[in-house]
């Protein structure tokens, strides 16, 4: 079955949860941390979002992020990946890091935003770690206090809702935090309010979906999907549809069905009249693709570079 497709828009801001593969740590020691730190630099550098909040937890991550034309999913695939493939040269090992598909929930920012940097800052409140946000090295929380400095954190729009002046605002902000020292956990900044995506009320979530409609914008061609793995591949288009499970063109075709799959579009009876092969030939042939990406860099290499060509 597809996946239903994030909503998107430029200047949307989403809480994202990234777990652990069955609940394993993320980090094993504080260069894990700072790596992810310079990885996430340097996904802002290149994709143009802002991330107004986050916390790195042993085995889980928040954020707040606010993207710009560069969807969400390539941004966090892009951190995830990533991350993952360092992590597994480290430990000399293989498989999957995370959890899954990440969970996004889109919030209407001008109702919740400040509410939601506080959840994510008092999350190791709730988990027992400290008894106040800043005692917590690994948040946004120190640095919305001027304690220290990350260049890749926004935190004007936050502050600015508190004072004018910095250090007000701060000490503000400080207190705002401490007020919601004792809330406990918030279903709705997991699960929404509408289709378990979005937060916000009535209003906010029909001028989403009417300007989500709008700004849609279309899933290649078949055509276009092929040209681009053709391309990464270094094979022509009588390759790709030729008879018989040769390499490359059989790993080829596997990734066009695993883009399908993604995407819902076209769908994988078009991709199988295309391709002149079985629709559950295809199905299959994803699938085990899916499980390989995480294990077989060259792949996961491959993937991304088509992804790229896509966007």
């Amino acid at each position: 079955m597809a996946r239903k497709s994030r909503i998107h828009y430029p200047g949307a801001v989403y809480h994202v949860i990234l777990r652990g593969n069955g609940g394993q740590d993320i980090f094993y020691s504080k260069a894990d941390r700072y790596r992810l730190y310079l990885l996430l630099q340097e996904g802002i550098e290149r994709y143009g979002h802002r991330i107004h909040a986050f916390c790195l937890m042993t085995n889980h991550l928040h954020f707040a992020i606010q993207v710009g034309d560069i969807p969400l999913s390539k941004i966090i695939q892009n951190i995830s990946f990533r991350y993952t493939r360092y992590i597994n040269r480290r430990k000399n090992r293989m498989g999957h890091l995370f959890q899954g598909r990440y969970k996004a929930l889109l919030i209407d920012a001008d109702s919740y935003l400040l509410e939601l940097v506080r959840y994510i800052h008092n999350n190791p409140l709730r988990a027992g770690i400290v008894k106040a946000p800043e005692g917590y090295d690994w948040s946004s929380h120190r640095s919305y206090l001027g304690k220290e400095t990350i260049s890749w954190l926004t935190t004007d729009w936050v502050l600015s809702q508190f004072a004018k002046h910095e250090k007000r605002a701060q000490h503000l902000f400080q207190e705002f935090c401490m007020r919601g020292a004792q809330e406990e956990h918030r279903k709705e900044f997991h699960r929404g309010t509408r289709e378990g995506r979005i937060l916000g009320d009535d209003r906010f979530c029909e001028e989403v979906i009417n300007q989500t409609g709008r700004e849609d914008k279309a899933f290649p061609t078949l055509k276009q999907l092929a040209k681009s793995i053709c391309e990464i591949y270094r094979i022509d288009e009588t390759t790709l549809i030729a008879p018989g499970k040769q390499q490359p063109g059989a790993e080829a075709r596997a990734v066009a069905a695993y883009f399908i799959q993604d995407a819902g579009k076209p769908s994988l009876t078009d991709l199988g009249k295309y391709l002149r092969r079985d629709v559950s030939a295809l199905s299959r042939a994803a699938s085990r693709l899916r499980d390989r990406i995480n294990k077989d860099l060259d792949l996961a290499d491959k993937v991304n570079m088509i992804k790229e060509k896509l966007v």
